[in-house]
């Protein structure tokens, strides 16, 4: 199987330039192709892993693949698949962004490969200085408007209004890819669906002033069956740094994955060979219920992006909730599993009425629903149905010494400090 079997197979191949003359370019070597990716923020989010893990098969492949960051096209913003104009960021945030995105890519790409290594580019070192005079003269006349306002990424904007900054990223993308064509002998540029026009404007660009053969490909844009966005939960974006999701909740969102969209997203994401994808396509006609897709999704995943002891402690979480077994959870375990619950630090140093304490972290509205919800039995502590209306929670409820884990009802957690 080659590279363009694999995106085939993996439903990945959604546009290309000739496939033909594609095919038979990669058959003929190793390719040089490029991804870029905008510092839009401090972080990547799992929006950007399909174009990441892009890269890291065709890598797999032997090919050369040169993951570009946008410090120089970041400060402009690209309209496509934008609704109304991004607000500019001061560049010397777009510069922290940069390196942050910068380090991040370095964990997915390996660039001390012998034979094809993986090369890291930032746009702004050739386009933080460019004299915009030159600029227009040798590059913009070769972009007619009425060629540019053919592009779907502009067409979309036109009636919402577009401003000419935004009009202009089209040019700035296409010299890119000239420019890395010049310099790297980059073939291809690669990225999501929406980035077709920017693709072929490059291409274009490449054709008339280097009289050269460039091709192009995108992967389709992931979507959810259910209608909502891909990468957005109820607490917010899905990020890749463990600081802004946590790899318990990165792992929550991959395993609580519809059925309607684990084995695309299995297909997708991973790098499972096909032989194995088809057995577990076969036992997931059999019993969806087991939810075994899910599993290895969320694993494979987790594992890429965080590593493995980081997947070992999310799934240690996530089976610990499940059973009520928090007791066995470590320190570090509580603070990620429940780090987006309402904590609350008890200020008295030994014990308190458990009463008072729901009333007093909000668990419960007032001390008669606190007794209510007690008799109902709607209140679990570190997993037990707590009984005694009288209970008094010291030492003894404390989870290493220092946590306290209520459960009101199904779902409602409450984390407890102890000060």
């Amino acid at each position: 199987m080659n590279i363009l079997e694999d995106l085939q197979f993996r439903g990945l191949l959604y546009q290309s330039t000739d496939e033909k003359e594609l095919a038979d370019r990669l058959n003929a070597g190793p390719i040089s192709l490029y991804i870029g990716f905008d510092p839009t923020a401090d972080s990547l989010h799992v929006g950007s892993l399909l174009p990441i893990v892009g890269l890291m098969r065709f890598q797999r492949y032997g090919h050369h693949p040169i993951a570009l960051v946008g410090g120089g096209t970041g400060l402009i913003g690209d309209p496509s698949g934008k609704t109304a104009a991004r607000g500019f960021n001061a560049e010397d945030i777009v510069d922290q962004w940069t390196e942050k995105i910068r380090l991040q890519l370095e964990r997915f790409l390996d660039f001390e490969a012998k034979s094809n290594p993986a090369r890291m580019v930032n746009n702004y070192s050739w386009l933080g200085n460019m004299e915009m005079i030159r600029f227009l003269r040798d590059v913009g006349k070769y972009f007619s408007i009425g060629y540019m306002l053919s592009k779907e990424s502009v067409k979309a904007r036109l009636e919402e209004g577009i401003t000419y900054t935004e009009f202009s990223y089209m040019i700035l993308q296409s010299y890119d890819f000239l420019n890395l064509f010049r310099e790297y002998d980059c073939e291809m540029q690669a990225g999501g669906s929406d980035q077709w026009g920017n693709i072929t404007a490059g291409i274009e660009l490449i054709r008339r002033i280097a009289n050269k053969k460039a091709y192009g490909l995108t992967f389709p844009l992931v979507m959810k069956s259910d209608g909502t966005k891909f990468g957005k939960t109820e607490a917010g974006t899905i990020w890749l740094d463990a600081a802004k999701t946590t790899p318990y909740q990165f792992y929550q969102f991959w395993i609580n994955s519809d059925d309607r969209d684990v084995l695309k997203f299995i297909k997708y994401f991973t790098f499972l060979p096909p032989e194995e994808i088809k057995e577990l396509e076969e036992q997931f006609r059999q019993d969806p219920g087991s939810r075994k897709a899910q599993r290895v999704l969320a694993r494979e995943v987790t594992e890429m992006v965080h590593g493995k002891e980081a997947f070992t402690r999310a799934e240690h979480i996530s089976e610990a909730l499940f059973y009520g077994n928090l007791k066995d959870l470590t320190p570090q375990e509580i603070e990620e599993g429940f780090v987006d619950v309402p904590s609350y630090t008890v200020q008295e140093k030994d014990e308190i009425r458990i009463i008072d304490l729901l009333l007093q972290a909000g668990i419960s509205p007032s001390k008669r629903q606190a007794r209510e919800d007690i008799r109902s039995g709607a209140i679990y502590l570190n997993g037990e149905t707590v009984k005694d209306v009288e209970l008094v929670v010291g030492k003894a409820e404390r989870l290493q010494g220092h946590y306290t884990i209520i459960r009101r009802g199904k779902k409602n957690y409450n984390l407890i400090r102890w000060g």
